[in-house]
């Protein structure tokens, strides 16, 4: 079975129709997997804002969480690999109705590490909103 796009699109689906935390993923459209790389978009909804009318730096970080995942699980064994690092760095701020772009791929995957790099983008690209690093325990 190959680990592309439709195989990531089944999980998120999984995920999504559980009670758990993956929900608040329902409105994240994947566009693409395969060869250790996932790219999604959503549009910026009032359930994305925090106080300040933009979108919440939580879910940001969520966002980068995931879709590295689902990018690792285009990668070798498929395992999604657990957290063992991330980081966030917020450039520029989004605001309802903005199409947001996530673009995660495996810079490199060891025996028992993979790193994974994302970028969030909106306006076709052009303006990078933040850009993430994780670092994933695989056993």
């Amino acid at each position: 079975m190959t680990r592309g796009v439709e195989f990531i699109k089944s999980i998120v689906e999984r995920i999504c129709q559980t009670n758990g935390f993956g929900k608040c993923m329902k409105n994240v459209k994947i566009l693409s997997a395969g060869d250790g790389k996932c790219k999604a978009e959503f549009t910026v909804s009032d359930e994305h804002l925090n106080l300040g009318g933009s979108l919440h730096g939580g879910f940001t970080a969520t966002l980068v969480d995931c879709v590295s995942s689902y990018a690792l699980m285009t990668y070798g064994t498929g395992a999604p690999g657990v957290s063992v690092n991330i980081n966030v760095s917020y450039m520029k701020a989004a605001f309802p109705g903005e199409l947001i772009t996530i673009d995660a791929k495996t810079i490199r995957a060891g025996r028992t590490l993979a790193y994974l790099a994302v970028d969030l983008t909106k306006n076709n690209g052009k303006d990078i909103i933040a850009n993430g690093q994780h670092i994933k325990f695989i056993a």
